[in-house]
């Protein structure tokens, strides 16, 4: 890199060129990313390693986070969780209100680089061009069904990168504001379906007619964007038969129950 920066100071002042190093850089890199066909739809992986397998008798994406290309360190999680390690749909780069909903399973890598790895699995949305910001839900399938609340309230996570991830929310806003529960586990199919609506976001969970988690209010800058399937550490992550439908912003229903009624 700075052989490079040199060779474009020498093409500005001999040949009144310049460079730009770092867009350059960039371009190669997202150049680079593999990229897979599934059914009707490509991804690029973006940090991740992946491929199309047969599972379970049916053709799935398989990704697991790359960390040569994004290091994890236990002791700095909230520097070196929540990256922008994901495949991107390609062929969508203007989701802004609609539904999202994928077939995912998690399983925990053996050995796993993280013993508190939690299967983490889920769906990043909006996402801006060049990974500079966006929107996820995920899970943690782990403590889906554990056998204390506590636990189970963490297996439903909001964040928004890159200002407010995990912990960021944990520290700055009332317990429980951007995490929940859900029932899900290891190890088995998962139907994730997200409504999203202007500033908020509805997760559903295996057809079920109500959402089993709300974000009140996003915290992200970026209003559209692209899709993409999240895992992180630990995570071994089957995805297949995502959905996406694009829908106009619909009028806030006022509730017919105030919270602080109950």
């Amino acid at each position: 890199m700075k052989t490079l920066r040199i060779l474009s100071i020498c093409l500005f002042f001999v040949f009144g060129i310049s460079v730009d190093i770092n867009a350059q850089h960039a371009v190669n890199k997202s150049a680079n990313w593999k990229r897979l066909t599934l059914g009707k739809q490509t991804f690029d992986l973006h940090n991740v390693t992946g491929e199309i397998i047969k599972f379970q008798g049916k053709k799935v994406l398989k990704i697991e986070r790359d960390l040569r290309a994004i290091p994890f360190d236990e002791n700095r999680l909230e520097a070196t969780v929540d990256e922008p390690h994901y495949s991107k749909l390609l062929g969508l780069d203007d989701f802004e209100n609609g539904t999202i909903e994928v077939k995912m399973y998690s399983e925990i890598q053996n050995p796993s680089p993280y013993k508190p790895a939690a299967g983490f699995i889920g769906v990043y949305f909006r996402i801006a061009e060049n990974d500079a910001g966006f929107e996820s839900i995920y899970l943690r399938p782990k403590v889906g069904r554990a056998n204390n609340q506590f636990a189970r309230n963490h297996a439903v996570q909001y964040f928004s990168y890159p200002n407010y991830k995990f912990e960021t929310l944990r520290k700055n806003f009332r317990p429980g504001a951007y995490e929940g529960s859900a029932p899900v586990a290891l190890n088995e199919w998962i139907t994730m379906r997200i409504e999203v609506n202007g500033e908020t976001a509805e997760m559903y969970i295996n057809g079920m007619n109500y959402s089993s988690f709300i974000v009140d209010k996003m915290l992200g800058n970026n209003k559209k964007g692209g899709i993409g399937l999240y895992v992180d550490i630990g995570t071994i992550g089957y995805f297949k038969d995502l959905k996406i439908s694009k829908k106009a912003l619909k009028a806030k229903q006022e509730a017919s129950e105030k919270a602080n009624d109950i």
